[in-house]
């Protein structure tokens, strides 16, 4: 059996019953509903070929993100998350080129980076640069003022590992953000680069070898290995080019707000929705969450 997931900000019971007539018609065997949150996030069973009830019902509901999956094991134990753009609003390094009065040219790059028009670790190591010389108390300066939590991801983190999942963030950022990132939103484990310093001042430069693509996903891969999780049973989600790889070897892998290269690949998208349309895709209901 699968689930196809309807997550929205106002959805009807007449939403559902278009839902399942469409399910019908794509050959996809409804087979009955059940809401998560009244008008806000409902389920719809339904017994064959995903890929066309995935077709039939994304983009088919104004505002409304659709999640289609097999059944069994929806409910996970891994969540492997990107950070900037992801479980917070900002790229940090833009913010931090701010301070040094070139967010546009900083800017630009990380977008072609993220879109996957550029090479990662090299532009990454080319914007560091341009931050040579920056004072060290701009970081957590920026942390302060800049850096805000995604809607969503508390609820999320919080509520499965209260439920025995592992959470962890691996970040292609600076562990200057995504540490204290990690520990106000409730995660197991912080992964990221790491900006050198000297003399109170940034040198340009990141320890080597940065925190990419490959790193993220070979500590989902080491994750499941290391607690004996099923991949089936693992959660991905970013947003940009760099999380492609880790997205793709997630049970399930979601592109969030994401980059087009990113959500054209990814097997589910949220495009409207916060982070919490993560914990509806499991079957948590409202009730459940752990705020």
């Amino acid at each position: 059996m699968f689930t196809a997931t309807l997550i929205g900000e106002t959805i009807g019971a007449g939403d559902l019953s278009a839902a399942s007539d469409r399910l019908a018609a794509a050959g996809c065997a409804p087979a009955g509903t059940t809401w998560l949150e009244p008008e806000v996030a409902a389920d719809l069973a339904f017994a064959a070929d995903p890929d066309a009830a995935r077709a039939a019902l994304e983009g088919a509901f104004a505002r409304t993100d659709v999640i289609v999956q097999p059944t069994a094991r929806r409910r996970k134990a891994l969540l492997v998350a990107d950070m900037d753009s992801t479980m917070i609003t900002v790229e940090c390094i833009d913010e931090l080129a701010d301070y040094a009065g070139i967010k546009a040219q900083v800017a630009a790059v990380t977008e072609a980076a993220m879109r996957g028009e550029l090479d990662f670790e090299g532009a990454l190591d080319a914007r560091v640069a341009l931050l040579a010389g920056l004072d060290e108390r701009v970081i957590a300066q920026c942390l302060a003022e800049r850096v805000r939590i995604m809607p969503g991801a508390r609820s999320l983190v919080r509520t499965m590992r209260a439920h025995g999942a592992a959470a962890v963030l691996v970040s292609g950022g600076f562990t200057r953000f995504a540490e204290p990132v990690a520990a106000e939103i409730g995660f197991d484990r912080a992964i990221a680069n790491v900006l050198e310093v000297a003399d109170g001042r940034l040198t340009g430069t990141v320890t080597k070898p940065i925190v990419g693509s490959a790193t993220k996903e070979q500590t989902l891969g080491d994750w499941l290995v290391e607690r004996g999780i099923e991949r089936a049973r693992s959660l991905a989600v970013g947003d940009g080019a760099n999380d492609l790889a880790m997205i793709g070897r997630a049970g399930l892998g979601v592109a969030y707000h994401a980059k087009p290269i990113v959500a054209a690949a990814a097997a589910a998208r949220i495009d409207h929705g916060d982070l919490s349309a993560l914990l509806y895709a499991q079957g948590y209901r409202r009730t459940e969450w752990v705020e």
